[in-house]
């Protein structure tokens, strides 16, 4: 079986232009997340999946691979189907999708979000959960919450604090959505064949066109925080931490 990483990347953004090749502490950001990713364990191979020829480039560059795909893709969920469908994957072949703006993702994330597939036959999506230390991005809507049922099924994912503490007086755990998925193949293209979802149109999250469809996604909590870089001045922080 193979389990390829599939990280979607555009140049353009209304909020970050040529986000993917912004450098950070000496290398553009999309190298950090490509390098990232070939250390994990379970992980057969990796590819960047852009629209692009600037970030076809940089990839083949720093010795890494990326696929060009079509501008029409309406999401970045779409590109990656794109990509997995140009490089032959299989029905049963498991997809991980990372964004391209984590560079600091924990190659361990990657080994573990894919870990249930190898216990659950029938699985058809898994994502990753962290428990929330930053206690602003509870209420960010930057930050997508996540709840999840005694099985570790996704239960809902919302911009919003979730579950909402009425009384104020409970002490919980507040789980962020880091935005790395995996899928099988197969699950992958019935994914992207789906109409948008109405709570998906709300909230503007893309999983939660599964979840409306009938489709169950498995949380995995993970040990490891995975910061984004939405705005340029997100570098700084993300440099400070990895001198740290």
């Amino acid at each position: 079986m193979r389990i390829a990483v599939i990280i979607p990347s555009r140049y353009g953004s209304t909020r970050f232009n040529g986000k993917p090749l912004a450098p950070i502490a000496g290398k553009s950001m999309i190298q950090r997340v490509f390098e990232r990713a070939m250390q994990a364990g379970k992980v057969t191979e990796v590819v960047v999946a852009t629209d692009d020829l600037r970030i076809v480039d940089a990839v083949e560059n720093f010795g890494g691979r990326a696929v060009m795909t079509s501008e029409a893709n309406r999401s970045g969920t779409d590109r990656v189907a794109e990509a997995a469908e140009k490089i032959g994957l299989g029905p049963d072949d498991i997809v991980i999708n990372i964004q391209g703006d984590q560079p600091l993702i924990n190659p361990k994330c990657l080994d573990d979000v894919v870990e249930p597939f190898f216990t659950d036959s029938g699985l058809e999506m898994s994502t990753l959960a962290f428990a929330i230390i930053r206690q602003e991005e509870i209420t960010n809507p930057k930050d997508v919450k996540v709840t999840f049922d005694n099985n570790g099924y996704a239960l809902y994912f919302s911009r919003s604090p979730i579950p909402f503490d009425r009384d104020g007086n409970s002490c919980f755990d507040t789980y962020k959505h880091l935005g790395v998925y995996a899928y099988t193949k197969y699950f992958l293209e019935k994914f992207r064949s789906l109409p948008e979802g109405r709570l998906e149109k709300i909230e503007k999250l893309e999983q939660l066109r599964a979840m409306e469809y009938g489709h169950r996604i498995k949380v995995v909590v993970t040990a490891y925080d995975s910061p984004e870089v939405d705005i340029p001045e997100d570098i700084e922080r993300i440099e400070e931490l990895l001198r740290a």
